[in-house]
């Protein structure tokens, strides 16, 4: 018996120069991020699901039937209940905040609204913006307002095309944190494209990655991001993420304690956050030293038993280095020069050793 809450889809698109190709089985709840290269089919995937763009398939978002082709079954992109987030706000340059975000509120009934207009303010920070013209407002702003415009439709689906791609890495950083909150108190299923790890790291809870028009993985981002096999784990933004709880700060030195299931790391970290509180930190693979024994005397804050899972080449006299912390599992690059002369071999104990600095709140 197929659970209601799953996001189903099988799409084919064929293009003189692109084709399209996936089976899509996605939780109907949390954020699932489409990620991978320019070109690889994440913006086409999104606008078929929407309807904006005519593949051949199905698509089913918690129970309903958007489309069929087996059927002839086809919903239109106006009676599909979505939002669409685009890289550019859009905004209507001779409306103000509100009546942009009252316009797309024409078609949903009033029995269906979910989420308010109050609400979609209130979430994504907008009360002293109603009154400003979008000309008014800096590039975060426009974005803010665009998202709780999506809101404000009470969609069963958002899809958002890369929200934070045309903003500059100050502005991401004033709208990330609404785009966490918006996860944690909206039950509304979000599908997210992004070429960016640190995006993805921060916001998914499922992850498809998708090449060549194809999804070649998918799953939870903690598993896919360490895959040797897959190309998340090469180069040098090649990355684990770690999930644990907030243990406390210190505000003496401005370090922020995580416990995870391989210990505890120390992380630097201007402003406190609530004990308890579920937090995510990426870990660089460039980041990660290893070491035989523990070192003494060391500046290094956060030294984790770790045994070597995996060892493989990862360009001209590089490798990577797979670990599993405790049941957390972490990267290293390290030199193949280091590799030799430590003598590293698979199911050897080592103790990953990571700066606080290099892991940024």
């Amino acid at each position: 018996m197929t659970d209601a809450r799953q996001i189903l889809a099988r799409l084919r698109l064929e293009r003189a120069d692109f084709s399209l190709d996936v089976q899509l089985r996605l939780p109907g709840r949390g954020v699932t991020a489409l990620f991978g290269p320019s070109g690889c089919g994440k913006t086409t995937c999104l606008r078929a699901i929407a309807g904006l763009e005519r593949a051949a398939g199905s698509v089913q978002v918690n129970g309903q039937l958007w489309q069929d082709d087996a059927t002839g079954a086809w919903r239109p992109t106006h009676r599909r209940a979505l939002g669409y987030v685009f890289q550019e706000a859009s905004l209507f340059p001779h409306l103000d905040v509100r009546r942009n975000m009252e316009y797309g509120l024409r078609r949903v009934p009033a029995v269906r609204r979910r989420v308010s207009l109050e609400r979609a303010v209130e979430l994504l920070g907008l009360p002293a913006l109603l009154g400003r013209r979008p000309g008014t407002l800096s590039g975060g702003e426009r974005q803010r307002v665009a998202i709780a415009r999506a809101l404000a439709v009470s969609p069963d689906l958002l899809l958002m095309d890369e929200p934070l791609a045309a903003l500059d890495a100050a502005r991401k950083a004033e709208v990330l944190p609404y785009l966490e909150q918006l996860q944690r108190e909206l039950d509304i299923p979000v599908l997210y494209v992004s070429h960016s790890v640190d995006e993805v790291a921060r916001l998914a809870s499922h992850l498809v990655l998708l090449q060549g028009g194809r999804a070649i993985a998918s799953g939870a981002p903690a598993e896919l991001l360490v895959r040797p096999d897959l190309p998340l784990a090469r180069g040098d933004a090649a990355a684990a993420l770690v999930e644990g709880h907030v243990r406390g700060w210190d505000a003496r030195d401005q370090l922020l304690s995580i416990a995870f299931a391989g210990g505890e790391l120390h992380l630097a970290a201007a402003t406190p956050r609530p004990v308890g509180q579920a937090v995510r930190v990426r870990v660089a693979a460039r980041d990660v030293s290893l070491a035989r024994v523990r070192a003494e005397g060391s500046s290094i804050l956060n030294l984790l038993p770790a045994r070597i899972t995996h060892l493989g080449p990862d360009g001209p006299g590089q490798v990577l280095v797979g670990l599993d912390a405790g049941g957390t599992a972490l990267l290293a690059r390290i030199s193949a020069r280091s590799q030799r002369e430590l003598g590293l071999a698979v199911g050897q104990a080592v103790f990953a050793q990571v700066k606080g600095a290099a892991l940024a709140d």
